[in-house]
Order: C-alpha cells, then sequence, then structure tokens
C-alpha cells in the first residue's frame, strides 16, 4: 500500500482487522461525481461534467467491484464513449500491474507500470491501497471516484443526455429497498466472502460462512421472479450477480465457502445464467483472470497452483460466449 504517497514493499491483501480477528476493508478515498451539468454530486466536488471521450475507466477483470462498473458501462451503452483500461489480474509485490498478461492493457495515459503511480499522481500524498475501479477524468488528469457504487449509479443517470437508454438501474420507485438489500448482500455476502476468506481467528471465520449461507438461503427463497425486484435488472441485481459468478470458481474453495456452491441453488443458478445472457455482459466475465488472479494470492495459496473447474462453470460461460476458464 501507499504510505504518504510512498509505496510499501511489504505489500499483504489484508491490511487491516479488528479486535476479534474480522477483515475490515478500506472505504474509498476519491469521491466526486460525473453530473450532467457538472455540479457536485452527492459526495467531493463538482467540475465533471459528463462528456464523450472525456472520462477513462480502469478495471480489474477479477475483482467484482471494477466488475460492477463494467457492467453499467455495458448495460447503459457506454462503452463507446467511456474508454476502458484492464489490469493484469495477479496483484504483484506492488498491487495491480499493467500489461504483460492476455487481455491485460498497457496503461495508455501515462504510461504507468502499476496502479499505485496514478494514486500518486492524484494524491502525491495518498495513504492507503491502490483499488480499481477508478475513473480518471482525461481532461483535467485527476481521478474522479474510486468506489465503484458511486460509478455505477453515476454511469446510470449521468450520460443520458448523450446515450439515452430506457434502462433505469437505481428507479426511484424502488430506492429505498434497493438501498436496503443492497445493505445486506454486501455486508454479509459480497464482502462476507472476503471476511470468511481473510479471517484471521475461527470466530471470525464461522461469523462469517454463517452469514453468507444464510444470505443465499434468503436470496433463493426470494426470487421467485426474474430479478430481484421484478421483471427489469436494477443495480441490485449487479451487486449479486458479480459475487455469484465467482463463487463456485474462487470462493467455494480459497475463501473456504464451501458449505454449498452455488451450483446447490437452482433459483439462484438461473438466475446467474440469465444474467449472463444479456446483451454484453458475458464480455465483462473473464473466468481465466477471475482464477488466475485470485489463486495468485500468495498469502492464501503459496504455492500458486490454479484448479482446472469447475466444469459447470466452464459449461456455463461456453453457453454464454464468455472467457472459460
Amino acid at each position: 500500500m501507499l504510505v504518504d504517497g510512498v509505496w510499501q514493499e511489504n505489500w499483504q491483501p489484508v491490511q487491516k482487522a479488528d479486535e476479534k480477528g474480522r477483515f475490515v476493508r478500506q472505504v474509498s478515498s476519491f469521491r466526486n461525481w460525473i453530473t450532467p451539468d457538472g455540479s457536485a454530486g452527492p459526495t467531493g466536488e463538482g467540475g465533471f461534467k459528463a462528456e464523450a471521450g472525456r472520462y477513462r475507466l480502469y478495471v480489474a477483470l477479477i475483482c467484482p467491484w471494477a466488475s460492477r462498473a463494467l457492467m453499467g458501462r455495458k448495460l447503459k451503452g457506454l462503452d463507446g464513449i467511456i474508454p476502458l483500461t484492464v489490469v493484469a489480474p495477479a496483484l504483484t509485490d506492488q498491487g495491480w500491474e499493467f500489461g504483460g498478461y492476455r487481455g491485460a492493457d498497457e496503461d495508455p495515459l501515462f504510461g504507468a507500470r502499476y496502479m499505485h503511480e496514478l494514486y500518486t499522481r492524484a494524491d502525491p500524498t495518498f495513504t492507503g491501497r491502490a483499488t480499481v475501479p477508478v475513473l480518471w477524468d482525461m481532461k483535467q488528469n485527476v481521478m474522479v471516484n474510486n468506489e465503484s457504487a458511486d460509478i455505477l449509479r453515476m454511469f446510470d443517470t449521468a450520460f443520458e443526455g448523450i446515450v439515452p437508454s430506457d434502462l433505469r438501474l437505481y428507479p426511484e420507485a424502488y430506492a429505498a429497498e434497493i438501498d436496503a438489500l443492497n445493505a445486506t448482500v454486501y455486508d454479509r455476502l459480497n464482502n462476507g466472502v472476503y471476511k470468511a476468506g481473510f479471517a484471521s481467528s475461527q470466530g471470525a471465520y464461522d461469523e462469517a460462512v454463517d452469514g453468507v449461507f444464510a444470505t443465499l438461503d434468503d436470496l433463493e427463497a426470494r426470487l421467485t421472479g426474474d430479478y430481484l425486484f421484478g421483471v427489469t435488472i436494477t443495480e441490485a441485481d449487479i451487486r449479486l450477480f458479480v459475487t455469484l459468478i465467482r463463487f463456485d470458481a474462487a470462493y467455494h474453495g480459497l475463501f473456504k465457502t464451501n458449505r454449498r456452491q452455488i451450483a446447490d441453488y437452482p433459483r439462484l443458478s438461473a438466475y446467474m445464467e440469465r444474467i449472463l445472457t444479456l446483451p454484453g455482459v458475458a464480455e465483462t466475465v473473464n473466468m481465466d483472470h477471475i482464477t488466475r488472479g485470485y489463486y495468485s494470492i500468495k498469502a492464501l495459496n503459496p504455492t500458486r497452483i490454479r484448479p482446472t473447474g469447475p466444469a459447470h462453470i466452464a459449461a456455463l460461460l461456453d453457453r454464454a460466449g464468455a472467457a472459460g476458464l
């Protein structure tokens, strides 16, 4: 991580735990918003007007948080006006690296080797992990935002005047319900798998894994229709999907969330495939990057040996035309 703008060589995936050994995730630091007219958003400062070709999205295809933004960009038809840079899947001793792996890009703006170099461009005294996604303003050469939840909502509405869309990922009629469900799914499932995988005590692990499977059980019972809130996909579905698609191939084994697989949940499995086959979504899923990235985490897998399955996920990806295992 960076400390006062200087990279620390002893990088570890877990930077903080509480007194009971629970994994604590870093809070995002750059919270400006792109808006139709450049006025300030809910957080941060103004000056970021929606314009075609002005902003670049940096992502890791392994990362579920980055994939939220990537899916929003696709579903809202913004891929033609917001260019994309993909980092390499394996975390190095200096964090995310550009290029050097199939499907990974060199940094087109500054020729940076590592993502942390963009963070120190944005703030020379930054302290924290250099995370993805990153939304970069190429006009002012500043970082707009590195919080996936914010970026997903920006993509939903900020560019409507440039790329109109009938799809609303955060419909006003369901806003309060979406917020409530997001909070539960984030704490107990999206971040819950990480709390299980990076737990440093048995009690912290037991608590986390109980929450993961209680939430999956609740969601399986809830899914009586196509999506969480009826017949149209919302941001709540995106936030759930990015964890489900990684679960059997990565979290089940590496993070020890192995009571059941998503394959054991008929409704969640059908739901996951339904979303995967929506136009553009399969392009956001690269299981080679996902498994390469997760199984390169030295703290959890020191041998770096990567499993070849599971076969049902490979078959699912083949049917959807996504990048396979």
